[in-house]
């Protein structure tokens, strides 16, 4: 069983990691941060790191019965507005976790997807998805960095 305080714990944590790898990524020139680099589905830095707010974006208003599937890699071309919109996207979550009840975040509901697709889901579960999310996307930022000469180090699960 999940409850509103571990998930909000999980949450804080991977926003942790997140605001420290756009700290990483500030000193990158704005062709550093926006060039395309082979092998990555989202292929630039600025890709990815909207790409993870986005995501969570998205879900989120799932969970509100919004699906705002809408692209906004162009929106937050700096690491200072990805900054702003992952602050934005961290609050909007919390505010969902400080009023959701234990009865809510276990018991699977139908929610609208992308596309009119509906499913059964979990509230924890689509919570806990976006914090996974962010360690999938860290890692390829990470790869990008060393590519750029830049290695990160030290982002991993906040253990304290």
């Amino acid at each position: 069983m999940y409850t509103p305080d571990a998930l909000a714990d999980l949450h804080a944590r991977g926003h942790t990691s997140l605001r420290r790898l756009l700290e990483h990524c500030a000193p990158f020139t704005a062709d550093e941060l926006h060039r395309e680099l082979e092998g990555f589905g989202y292929p630039s830095m600025q890709r990815q790191l909207a790409h993870v707010i986005g995501a969570e974006h998205y879900w989120v208003g799932v969970l509100h019965g919004v699906v705002d599937a809408e692209d906004r890699d162009d929106a937050y071309p700096t690491v200072a507005a990805l900054e702003g919109w992952r602050a934005e996207v961290e609050a909007r979550t919390r505010a969902y976790l400080d009023v959701a009840s234990v009865e809510e975040l276990n018991t699977p509901r139908p929610m609208t997807m992308w596309g009119g697709r509906t499913a059964h889901l979990m509230p924890a579960r689509v919570v806990l998805r976006t914090f996974a999310h962010v360690y999938q996307h860290q890692g390829q930022v990470v790869a990008m960095c060393r590519l750029l000469g830049r290695p990160a180090t030290g982002l991993d699960f906040p253990l304290t």
